[in-house]
């Protein structure tokens, strides 16, 4: 499938979960796409850029070592995406890069997760975070915040100031994932 016939896919996909897993497993079932999905959710000022967000998050979801060649890309490019269906995907990616960089098991996203393209990462969570965007994309922001936060540790301070100083003007969903963070971050200092 050429670059123009994925994109012409990717534009009749709907919202529906069922079309976006679709159109995932159609990706997983052939890798040599991945390039082009990931280009195009970059595509930061096209339509298209949220549906390919909607389907590299399932791809990730299903198969993160995916992104490995595509990291530097990746984090490179986040702190570009302004419409924010897609940027509630690309914060939940950056949870699972996060979730299996931080896993006590030896992996490749490990091996694969230099400084600089973590700090791309670190950088664009907390610009989410502090700037007027969703709830959901927030909610992913500081959960892999949180994670990374692990093995670096100006990050806990810096979320719990952003935490406490936006939770009464933030939703139910936020204060309840925020308090959750906050716990779990109480925790760790205890240990």
């Amino acid at each position: 499938m050429t670059s123009d016939e994925f994109y012409k896919e990717l534009s009749y996909i709907s919202a529906s979960r069922q079309d976006r897993l679709a159109f995932a497993r159609l990706v997983l079932n052939d890798m040599s796409l991945f390039p082009k999905l990931i280009a195009i959710s970059f595509m930061t000022d096209d339509d298209s850029s949220s549906r390919a967000a909607w389907v590299l998050e399932l791809v990730c979801q299903e198969y993160i070592y995916a992104i490995i060649p595509h990291l530097d890309f990746f984090t490179n490019n986040l702190n570009k995406v302004q419409l924010e269906s897609a940027i509630r995907p690309m914060a939940k990616i950056c949870t699972f890069i996060a979730e299996h960089y931080t896993s006590k098991h030896p992996n490749p996203i490990k091996k694969s997760l230099t400084s600089l393209p973590k700090e791309k990462m670190i950088e664009a969570c907390f610009d989410w975070m502090i700037n007027d965007h969703k709830v959901a994309a927030k909610v992913h922001a500081m959960e892999t915040l949180f994670l990374l936060g692990k093995e670096t540790p100006w990050i806990h301070p810096q979320l719990v100031d952003i935490l406490q100083q936006d939770f009464h003007h933030q939703s139910a969903a936020f204060k309840s994932r925020a308090k959750h963070i906050l716990n779990k971050m109480k925790k760790l200092k205890k240990l």
